[in-house]
């Protein structure tokens, strides 16, 4: 009898290998979904205990329209975090982009499309400024982003230096309205689908193949001829376009401008890429996820409101909530990782 084994049947060995990884790569993202459809399950009931109906278009309306912000914030955090690294400036993007928007914004179709693109521009300006501190200068992305951080947050107050601009009723209406012929459905619907898209796109291109594998390991990423500098480069500029687009997405539903609003956006990015089952290590993880996690943060605040918890206690119990959800994920991972 030959001492060689059998091969395992190719095929039958290769489907179930791609399940499995499949599984442990992406148990994160499921589960966030797992939460978010818990979340939405516990919020219409308690609506309904609350209010004597179900909820209605104006709600999913509002419910859109106040994640989004976050959700921008989020999707360009994660083009950071996927390598390994953190872009703590985004508060500071938002706060610049918004008070330039705020303020010179027009009400002609030729202005809003020229401030728009401007102020897309400024944020992704922003954030190849950091990107070049991080990618050519070799400094740690930490201290770059505090630095330019107070940098932004300064010239927002240069800009603007107390709340107030306008923006056009023209401008509010086409991101933050609604859609009669369909139901009355929101706007902001059109502009999170575009964004599922646009991952699904450009995930299956070489530059976030090379996001997680400098994510992973940079140095053999470098080694085997991965362009981690232009990566790095390109993750911050994606990162400041995405906070910019959240500035002018932020201060076309607020309908005026705010030079200190985007100050909490950038621990509300962070906290939503963790929800949405990023690694903050890199290489792991999915800018979709952090959309679902910004949904969760929303939901959670929606459901403590309704809960009719004091809010002196909401903050603690958002908090308590965010523990247990990102302990709860790192477990079940583990669990299938030793299962493999």
């Amino acid at each position: 009898m030959s001492a060689t084994a059998a091969p395992a049947p190719r095929g039958r060995f290769s489907k179930r290998m791609r399940l499995r990884y499949y599984s442990a790569q992406n148990v994160p993202l499921l589960l966030s979904l797992g939460l978010l459809a818990a979340l939405l399950i516990l919020y219409y009931f308690l609506f309904i205990a609350r209010e004597g109906r179900a909820p209605g278009n104006f709600e999913l309306t509002t419910t859109v329209n106040n994640t989004l912000t976050t959700g921008l914030a989020a999707m360009g955090q994660a083009m950071v975090v996927l390598t390994g690294g953190i872009d703590l400036s985004v508060g500071g993007i938002i706060d610049m982009t918004n008070a330039f928007a705020a303020v010179h914004m027009g009400t002609s179709t030729g202005s809003m499309i020229g401030v728009s693109l401007l102020v897309l521009l400024l944020g992704t300006g922003a954030g190849l400024i950091n990107g070049l501190l991080v990618a050519y200068g070799r400094l740690q992305p930490i201290v770059v982003t505090i630095a330019t951080l107070t940098i932004y947050q300064g010239v927002a107050i240069e800009i603007m230096n107390t709340p107030g601009g306008q923006i056009p009723q023209a401008m509010t209406d086409m991101f933050s309205g609604t859609l009669p012929r369909l139901g009355y459905l929101p706007n902001s619907l059109v502009l999170l689908a575009l964004l599922i898209v646009f991952w699904q796109i450009l995930r299956r291109t070489p530059f976030v193949a090379t996001l997680y594998a400098i994510g992973n390991d940079a140095r053999a990423a470098r080694a085997n001829g991965a362009a981690v500098v232009r990566t790095r480069l390109a993750a911050f500029g994606l990162s400041g376009f995405f906070s910019g687009f959240a500035g002018l997405y932020f201060a076309t539903v607020n309908t005026s401008g705010d030079p200190t609003s985007g100050d909490t956006f950038t621990l509300t990015s962070i906290a939503a890429v963790v929800l949405g089952g990023i690694s903050l290590f890199g290489g792991r993880g999915s800018a979709l996820g952090a959309l679902v996690g910004a949904f969760i943060l929303n939901l959670i605040l929606i459901v403590l409101f309704f809960t009719a918890i004091d809010q002196e206690y909401t903050d603690l119990f958002q908090g308590l909530f965010l523990i247990l959800a990102v302990v709860a994920s790192v477990l079940v991972g583990r669990l299938l990782q030793r299962g493999r």
